[in-house]
C-alpha cells in the first residue's frame, strides 16, 4: 500500500488519536494507514457521496469503510463517519463523537478538498462554482479547526496539519478558485499558529506538488486536474513530469511521512510553517 522505504522502526504515534478528513481514498487513506502503522487511533471522515458542481465522483462510504478496515488490520481503534466539511453542525458532531470515544484528540489532519469545478479563467468562474471551491477547501478546514481547537487548547497540546498545495504558493492558469483557497490555507495556518502557540497547540501546512495517482489507495486527483486542463488521461503523468526538477511525481507515502513528522514529538517546536513536498517544483 505504501513505499517500504518510508516505514519506520518505531510507533511514533502510539497512544495518540488523530482525526483525518478526506480519508476515503488517495492521500487521506495513505495518511490514515501510515498513522495506524505508527500506533494512532483514528476518526476517519469523508463526505461519502457526490456533490453537485464537482464533475467527478467523490469518496464513497464504501471506500471510507475500506480505509477503516485496513487501519483496523494495523491494530488501530477506528471510527469512520460520513461528514461534509461544509456543514458546521456535522463537523461539530463528528468532533464530539471523537472526544466521547477516545477522550482526547491529539492530531487533526485537514485533508478534505476538491479539484473541480476549475479549468476556466477568472471572469468565467460562476458565483456558485467559486463559493463551492472556497467553502470546501478553505472554510471546511476552518470549521474543523473551530470544532477541534477548544479541546486542544484546554489540554495545552495538539498538532493541526492543513493540507494545502503548491497552488498555495504559486499561481496556476485557469485554477483561480483553487489557488485562492489553497493560498488561504497558508494564511489560516500562520494566523492560527500564532493564536495557539501560547497553548502549545501547533498548526502547520503541507504543500504537495503533483502527486501520482496511486491505485492502491484509489487516488485520482491528478487525473481530475488533467481533465480540467483537457490533457488526455493516457498522457497526463508525462505532461506533469515535464515540470518536475526530480523527474518524478510525488508519492502519497512522502506526504504521509511529512504528516507523521508534524504529528509527532520530533516537530514539537515547529509551528506556523509550510512543509513543501514537491520534488523542487517551487524552487525555480
Amino acid at each position: 500500500m505504501t513505499d517500504p522505504r518510508t516505514e519506520s522502526a518505531g510507533m511514533v504515534l502510539k497512544g495518540r488519536t488523530a482525526v483525518i478528513t478526506g480519508a476515503a481514498r488517495g492521500l487521506g487513506r495513505e495518511c490514515a494507514l501510515r498513522f495506524a502503522r505508527e500506533g494512532a487511533d483514528l476518526l476517519l471522515l469523508d463526505i461519502g457521496r457526490d456533490v453537485d458542481g464537482v464533475g467527478y465522483p467523490l469518496g464513497s462510504r464504501d471506500q471510507l469503510e475500506c480505509t477503516a478496515r485496513l487501519c483496523e488490520e494495523q491494530g488501530s481503534s477506528v471510527v469512520a463517519t460520513a461528514v461534509d466539511v461544509r456543514d458546521p453542525e456535522g463537523t461539530r458532531d463528528a468532533v464530539e463523537e471523537a472526544v466521547d470515544r477516545f477522550g482526547a484528540i491529539d492530531v487533526l489532519v485537514n485533508n478534505a478538498g476538491i479539484a473541480a469545478p476549475s479549468g476556466r479563467p477568472v471572469h468565467e468562474i460562476s458565483e456558485d462554482d467559486w463559493l463551492l471551491m472556497l467553502d470546501t477547501n478553505l472554510n471546511g478546514t476552518w470549521r474543523m479547526i473551530k470544532a477541534m481547537a477548544p479541546s486542544m487548547l484546554e489540554r495545552r497540546a495538539g498538532s493541526i496539519i492543513n493540507v494545502s498545495s503548491t497552488a498555495g504558493l504559486v499561481g496556476y492558469r485557469n485554477f483561480a478558485s483553487y489557488v485562492t483557497a489553497k493560498h488561504g490555507l497558508i494564511g489560516l495556518t500562520k494566523a492560527a499558529a500564532l493564536d495557539y502557540a501560547p497553548f502549545h497547540v501547533r498548526v502547520n501546512a503541507i504543500c504537495p506538488g503533483s502527486v501520482r495517482d496511486n491505485p492502491l489507495v484509489e487516488g485520482r486527483m491528478l487525473a481530475e486536474i488533467a481533465q480540467s486542463l483537457d490533457i488526455p488521461l493516457d498522457e497526463h503523468e508525462e505532461a506533469f513530469l515535464r515540470d518536475q526538477p526530480m523527474n518524478t511525481l510525488v508519492e502519497t507515502s512522502s506526504i504521509a511521512g511529512a504528516a507523521v513528522w508534524l504529528a509527532g514529538d520530533d516537530s514539537h517546536q515547529v509551528t506556523g510553517t509550510v512543509v513543501t513536498v514537491d520534488g523542487g517544483f517551487t524552487s525555480r
